[in-house]
């Protein structure tokens, strides 16, 4: 890796350029998770979907042993918060423990505000603009976390309702709209679980929607005030 390997304070590896492509590939194989659950794909589909799956799991196998390897000491990274969720998603490929938990590889898309960190905000004219500006790097946390719970919501009602209404939840595109409503609490009540299971999930997701709903609005409304604040010191 040479110079493209950067360790953190307490030790952890980054790879630099490297963690973007990482990224993007993550972006892709969650993509190719959703596209497996639609219903009617043709076998050659079937087997690309396959062979990308094997050959990412190759990669993200082979990233994870370097951390582990360059990581002073192996367990800062092994046992932290990445280390975990980066072993969930890949263990059960070689396990074949039926309990696909490809979803959890959202989570690694956090690694990108390490890199968004090294940004400095400008300064601005405009109040609005002065306030998206402090608040920007919290809004894209925020949209990027919200983006997160969508999928995750989605992947979840699709495993609880899927067998109970093949039709209604007849994939993973099919319960985003699902997952949509539910966690901006507009609830059309066109769409909704039957299952013991579906039900507890989704009261779970409502709880986690009122608080998604807020947070925006909380942060704006305290830039705007600082913002006024900045400009009147000036």
């Amino acid at each position: 890796m040479g110079s493209v390997i950067v360790r953190d304070a307490k030790g952890r590896v980054s790879f630099g350029p490297w963690d973007l492509v990482i990224q993007g590939l993550i972006l892709v194989t969650l993509a190719a998770y959703a596209i497996e659950t639609l219903p009617g794909l043709s076998e050659p589909i079937t087997r690309a979907l396959r062979l990308f799956e094997l050959v990412t799991v190759g990669i993200f196998t082979g990233e994870y042993l370097l951390r582990v390897l360059l990581s002073r000491p192996p367990k800062s990274y092994v046992f932290s918060f990445y280390g975990v969720v980066d072993i969930l998603a890949i263990l059960p490929f070689y396990l074949s423990t039926g309990v696909d938990l490809r979803t959890l590889r959202a989570f690694r898309l956090l690694r990108l505000f390490r890199i968004l960190k090294l940004a400095r905000y400008s300064s601005a004219i405009q109040r609005f603009h002065r306030a998206f500006l402090l608040i920007r790097e919290e809004m894209v946390l925020f949209g990027a976390a919200a983006g997160i719970l969508l999928y995750l919501a989605a992947a979840g009602i699709y495993h609880f309702e899927h067998q109970a209404q093949p039709e209604r939840f007849a994939s993973m595109f099919h319960s985003l709209w699902w997952a949509t409503t539910s966690l901006t609490t507009v609830g059309y009540g066109d769409v909704y679980p039957v299952t013991t299971g579906g039900k507890v999930f989704t009261f779970l997701v409502l709880v986690v929607g009122l608080g998604v709903v807020a947070v925006p609005t909380g942060l704006f409304a305290a830039a705007l005030s600082k913002a006024r604040d900045i400009e009147d010191q000036h």
